[in-house]
């Protein structure tokens, strides 16, 4: 096993293995926004391209898994990361490939188990579940599937809150230390159920009427990357990207004419962002006149 990367730096760092979105809502983008808005450095290695906007996927086109290790490979060697995030994986062989190079390099790893676009395409192929379940869970601090995500990985229906602590339980059998289920598809509320293996805590809010959720998967599991970059303990990092997640999609700039994505930056408030249009502006207004 290769030595875990000990360069020092004052700066956090995050690396997400994931998938492209061209309409910048979900994937590498979100989890690079998310990463940029928590104050920490985003690294990236691309697992596919997405042809895809608010109103769907148009097509995908997967990299080849030795262009991902090369890619993980690449920033780890130099940057190095504090934790690391997967998102869409796709095929057996580039969640195999994923799971060798954590190995390797024992850095805290963030599973979201991305199998579905919001609009329903497939993004995980059917083969590929059991390599999620054998190679990468026994290798995650944290999975934070939603319910038809725990549905695929238990086999079994995940609806009520008696279901989705069931499902934790099953999963953490899995290899997972810390298992959430997420209740984002529940219509009543938006109870999360959180297991560490010993306990259970219910993460609650209120269930925000909206179409502008794209991203909300990516940016929750980045989030909780980024917080445990940053040496919070996992149920406050847990904790703390839930409700930065929900602040996001409160925010959410009704872009699009589908499921649109949500606000990454709410938390630059508009002070903040009009000082430094006033400070980009009034600099540009000086060199056209000197």
């Amino acid at each position: 096993m290769r030595e875990k990367n000990t360069y020092r730096t004052l700066l956090p760092r995050a690396l997400t293995i994931a998938g492209s979105d061209s309409g910048a809502g979900a994937g590498i983008q979100a989890d690079l926004k998310t990463f940029a808005a928590l104050n920490v450095y985003g690294l990236s290695a691309l697992t596919a391209i997405t042809a895809q906007n608010t109103l769907g996927v148009r097509g995908v086109l997967e990299l080849p898994p030795t262009m991902v290790e090369a890619q993980i490979e690449a920033v780890l060697e130099d940057i190095g990361a504090d934790t690391a995030k997967t998102g869409m994986l796709a095929s057996p062989a580039i969640i195999e490939i994923v799971a060798a190079c954590m190995n390797r390099w024992s850095v805290p790893l963030i599973v979201d188990p991305v199998m579905r676009a919001k609009g329903g395409a497939p993004l995980l192929q059917t083969e590929a579940v059991n390599a999620l379940r054998t190679t990468l869970l026994p290798l995650a601090e944290v999975i934070t599937p939603n319910l038809p995500e725990a549905e695929v990985l238990t086999g079994r229906p995940v609806e009520t809150l008696q279901e989705m602590r069931d499902a934790a339980r099953a999963i953490h059998d899995l290899g997972p230390r810390h298992v959430v289920i997420k209740g984002g598809h529940r219509m009543t509320d938006a109870t999360d159920i959180y297991f560490d293996g010993a306990n259970f805590v219910q993460l609650t809010a209120a269930h925000i009427a909206t179409r502008h959720t794209h991203g909300t998967g990516c940016t929750f599991s980045a989030a909780i990357a980024a917080l445990l970059a940053h040496g919070l303990p996992v149920d406050q990092a847990i904790s703390g990207a839930k409700r930065y997640t929900d602040g996001a999609i409160h925010h959410a700039q009704g872009l699009g004419q589908g499921h649109g994505p949500i606000n990454h930056f709410w938390l630059l408030n508009d002070a903040r962002t009009q000082a430094l249009n006033e400070h980009i502006i009034k600099e540009d207004s000086r060199e056209r006149t000197e």
